[in-house]
């Protein structure tokens, strides 16, 4: 496969490979600021910011844990990552990922924004009113995620509508990804729903709309993968759960240590407060939850709009804020650690330029 560029806007990635935006603290600015500076587009997550720079950006804590949204997501600490970041990729592109389902998302995109991203990426529901938060600032490039050609056609209708603009590339994640699904459990496991049966319906539905890039996501693990995804029709990938078993990575090297250790069959779906169903590995956290015997619920961060202020955390038995947090800082009796399905695959902790190097021209 000769490599090709990707065109998101704006802004050229030399090598079409988007490294997923992983939160609590997995991409933050060592791995996107790596990614971006060799050639590819990192991606940093918006997701409890609060917890950087060891919490020195929070103006409240609880049991030291950011207190209410505007901590959880704070300003401050998402421009410090934008900073540190830029220090490493200095001005190649750099993404954000924006969840659809937290609270004050709005003002987070602008915050994005602000900080200083080039793209904003926005899953975990259907971001029809993206646009009117990157008001005054028409070169940063917007980028839904969607499960299928009739999500990505609902966005592009009332984009076009109410904003007069369309996506500037569109992700589409298949249902073997890591944290949160676009799917229902039985959704998951349908043959039809498979990403490498996705991308040529959701490919033609964006060649309707201008020839709108692609970006195929979920399970995308080697270059076979990349290879069969572009063949497929795909401007580029995204990949996110192998770029935690490198070196620059932020997480926590627990959280390494969780995938490196884990088998096959320890990844599995969950439950969550976000009202998605989540794939992670099977710890010691689902086995407590699973007895109804997890740690207490006490929305301290108030993070997602869907789990209505904990009240859906209690029906799942966990806190998805706190155990995201617990897993960034290493807690692996009650950490939560999302995976993609492959994350067992994860042998060797490698550089970004490494596994960059083997993504564009094989093992």
């Amino acid at each position: 496969m000769a490599v090709n560029t990707l065109k998101i806007g704006k802004h050229i990635i030399k090598t079409p490979i988007v490294q997923g935006g992983m939160g609590v603290g997995i991409s933050w600015s060592g791995l996107a600021g790596s990614v971006s500076k060799e050639g590819g587009l990192g991606v940093i997550s918006s997701v409890g910011t609060g917890y950087y720079d060891n919490k020195e950006h929070v103006q409240r804590l609880v049991a030291e844990r950011p207190l209410e949204v505007e901590n959880f997501y704070s300003k401050e600490a998402l421009i410090k990552i934008f900073a540190d970041a830029r220090k490493i990729c200095g001005k190649k592109p750099l993404a954000c990922n924006v969840l659809y389902a937290i609270n004050d998302y709005g003002r987070v995109v602008t915050d994005s924004c602000e900080a200083g991203a080039d793209i904003i990426i926005t899953g975990a529901g259907l971001p029809t009113n993206m646009p009117e938060f990157t008001e005054g600032y028409p070169d940063v490039a917007l980028v839904p995620i969607v499960s299928s050609a009739k999500a990505l056609k609902i966005i592009c209708k009332r984009w076009q509508k109410r904003y007069d603009r369309l996506p500037d590339a569109v992700i589409l994640e298949g249902p073997k990804s890591g944290g949160h699904q676009g799917f229902t459990y039985d959704q998951c496991a349908l043959e039809e729903n498979q990403l490498e049966n996705l991308v040529k319906p959701v490919v033609e539905e964006a060649s309707t709309w201008g020839n709108i890039p692609v970006i195929a996501a979920g399970g995308v693990w080697d270059k076979k993968d990349i290879d069969e995804m572009m063949e497929l029709g795909a401007s580029g990938v995204q990949m996110g759960t192998r770029f935690i078993g490198t070196h620059e990575c932020d997480a926590h090297d627990n959280f390494k240590d969780v995938l490196l250790n884990a088998k096959e069959e320890d990844i599995q779906l969950m439950g969550s407060p976000v009202g998605y169903p989540a794939r992670g590995v099977r710890t010691n956290l689902t086995k407590l939850v699973e007895k109804r015997e997890g740690p207490a619920i006490k929305c301290i961060s108030n993070c997602v709009a869907p789990c209505n202020r904990g009240v859906e955390a209690k029906e799942v038995g966990f806190c998805i804020a706190d155990r995201l947090s617990d897993a960034y800082e290493g807690n692996l009796e009650l950490g939560l650690f999302f995976s993609g399905t492959n994350g067992y695959r994860i042998n060797e902790i490698v550089s970004v330029k490494e596994l960059m190097k083997k993504l564009t021209e094989g093992e």
